[in-house]
């Protein structure tokens, strides 16, 4: 199925097929209706799925038209993370007058309180900055609409969920709640029977999978030799990196 059967508008449809999209993958034919829909969704798959595109693409369709905002909230665990997901909205709207801004650390406030200031519609932020400016008063969340929780398993490796629990208290409660990750440990589990709603759950691939080109090993090793060993494989770090 094309994403012109998928029910998307004009505009959006000329934001994809721009970015060179013809058929939609599998995690984006299943959860763009449901988003249309209004559904909350639990999106497991792994990265690299097109995952972006598979929430974006609606979201940006149920938005409309330019409005006060932030109206969509879509949380990321790294800066470049989120870069990569601003530009992506960016591109996917450009046919439409849908302003999309992005919020991270490491980096002044410079140009992110300009871009607030000027009013967003879909704001892509790491949880700490994202914090910052709410506690500044340089962003509220009182008109989000739908919120985004991508990459959920590394926000929780990452020790994020008390922030990510914090912004999602700053948020309506009358809301669209997304969450996307490459696996659903108890710990995401825990947050989806707190801040969703009935999700549908979409799972491409194995649940609860580590990643494909992640390899586990267990080697015995004598007690009174571990200190050895163990400084014997930091320097091998330290040498190879």
């Amino acid at each position: 199925m094309p994403f012109s059967k998928l029910g998307l508008t004009s505009a959006v449809l000329k934001g994809a097929a721009a970015m060179g999209y013809v058929d939609p993958t599998p995690i984006q034919l299943r959860a763009i209706p449901l988003i249309l829909a209004g559904r909350d969704v639990i999106g497991s798959a792994q990265t690299g799925t097109g995952k972006t595109a598979a929430f974006g693409l609606p979201l940006l369709q149920l938005l409309g038209r330019h409005a006060p905002g932030p109206r969509v909230l879509v949380l990321e665990p790294t800066r470049e993370l989120a870069a990569q997901v601003e530009t992506a909205l960016h591109d996917y709207a450009r046919f439409t007058d849908l302003r999309v801004a992005v919020v991270f650390g490491g980096v002044g406030y410079g140009r992110q309180l300009e871009a607030l200031k000027q009013g967003v519609d879909v704001l892509v932020a790491t949880p700490g900055r994202l914090l910052d400016h709410l506690e500044r008063g340089t962003c509220q969340l009182g008109l989000v609409r739908h919120l985004v929780l991508d990459e959920a398993d590394r926000m929780l490796d990452m020790g994020f969920l008390p922030d990510v629990r914090r912004i999602i208290e700053r948020c309506p409660r009358q809301r669209q709640t997304l969450l996307f990750s490459a696996t659903i440990p108890p710990e995401i589990e825990t947050l989806i029977q707190w801040a969703m709603r009935h999700p549908e759950t979409i799972q491409v691939g194995g649940r609860r999978q580590p990643a494909a080109t992640v390899r586990h090993v267990i080697t015995p090793w004598p007690k009174r030799r571990r200190r050895t060993c163990c400084w014997h494989c930091w320097n091998r770090l330290i040498t190879t990196r």
